[in-house]
């Protein structure tokens, strides 16, 4: 029989991708630690290939479980997202993948499994944003939470060879970059909240959250997880030295007369190209595009970050 004692305390559910190889058993290890926390006994669920989170995510908050920690790479945390976007419960995260690209820009420790736990129990809770994605006008739209890319970015994703992450980690996705250079521009033309059509021949369109990707790389300069506004970036090689004109644009934050890089800020954006091109997000290749329209959910999703952390991405006020 359950105990008052046990009935009043809090409960996580954790939501766990069993494909993720750790040197440490997940469930021992958090159950563990929400035990010396004082939390109840933690419940867990399985992802799976055909349901990567999302119904699980649904599981737990039927439960009424207190939080709901997802315990994966950035394709987990961005179907547990998808379904806790707009609710009253909070996420936490144990990062077990390569990139953990949200992990990074919340500081929880992507190599520290305990202090992620710790984090996601009693750390500081504040809301960030999120960013709705529909797909050639498809009927339901997806949830990203750092960055989507239409073009270059992800056909360097869709080429990363899983053998050589497990070996080197996200320097696999530089290997994959260098050899997806090569290759021509598309007619593009985007729409920024609704104004007048910008036309360009561009490798990659990229819409960004936040700051850091993989490798700690920061290629949307002061984008924050929580002032409401989506960064959109363009990157227009030309010539032979085209690349050379877009890491000097990267460098200086696309200041200047050169289309090779350019950054924009809004809460809506539309793509279209004039073929399909190959898109991402968070880092998962899931085929090819012609159109993508991109939307901003601000302040939507409740987080967990370590106490006193001072990382510019989240600066605004804790929950309440």
């Amino acid at each position: 029989m359950t105990s008052p004692d046990t009935q009043s305390r809090p409960r996580a559910a954790v939501i766990v991708n069993p494909i993720k190889k750790t040197d440490f058993d997940v469930r021992v290890r958090v159950a563990e630690i929400c035990a010396d926390e004082g939390w109840d006994e933690p419940l867990f669920f399985d992802t799976e290939e055909a349901d990567p989170g999302h119904s699980m995510t649904r599981k737990a908050m039927e439960a009424g479980v207190d939080l709901v920690i997802a315990a994966g790479g950035d394709g987990t945390v961005r179907c547990v997202a998808a379904e806790l976007a707009g609710t009253s419960f909070p996420m936490g995260l144990l990062p077990l993948g390569t990139g953990n690209l949200l992990a990074r820009n919340l500081d929880i420790g992507v190599d520290d499994p305990e202090q992620a736990v710790r984090a996601a129990l009693n750390g500081t809770e504040r809301r960030i944003d999120v960013v709705h994605v529909t797909v050639d006008e498809a009927v339901d739209s997806d949830t990203f939470l750092v960055m989507a890319g239409l073009g270059y970015d992800a056909g360097m994703m869709a080429d990363t060879k899983d053998a050589l992450k497990d070996k080197i980690g996200w320097l696999a996705y530089v290997d994959a970059g260098i050899r997806n250079l090569p290759g021509k521009p598309v007619k593009t033309t985007i729409s920024i909240d609704g104004g007048k059509p910008i036309h360009r021949r561009l490798r990659s369109v990229m819409g960004g959250n936040c700051g850091k990707i993989t490798g700690g790389l920061e290629i949307f300069p002061g984008a924050r997880l929580d002032d409401g506004l989506l960064d959109i970036l363009t990157l227009a090689p030309k010539g032979k030295l085209g690349w050379v004109g877009v890491v000097t644009g990267l460098l200086r934050r696309g200041k200047g007369s050169s289309t090779a890089v350019e950054y924009y800020q809004c809460k809506r954006a539309e793509v279209w190209t004039e073929s399909p091109l190959d898109f991402e997000m968070d880092g998962d290749h899931l085929g090819n595009a012609t159109h993508i329209l991109f939307e901003m959910d601000a302040n939507a999703l409740r987080i967990r970050m370590p106490h006193g952390k001072k990382d510019p991405a989240v600066l605004t006020n804790p929950v309440p």
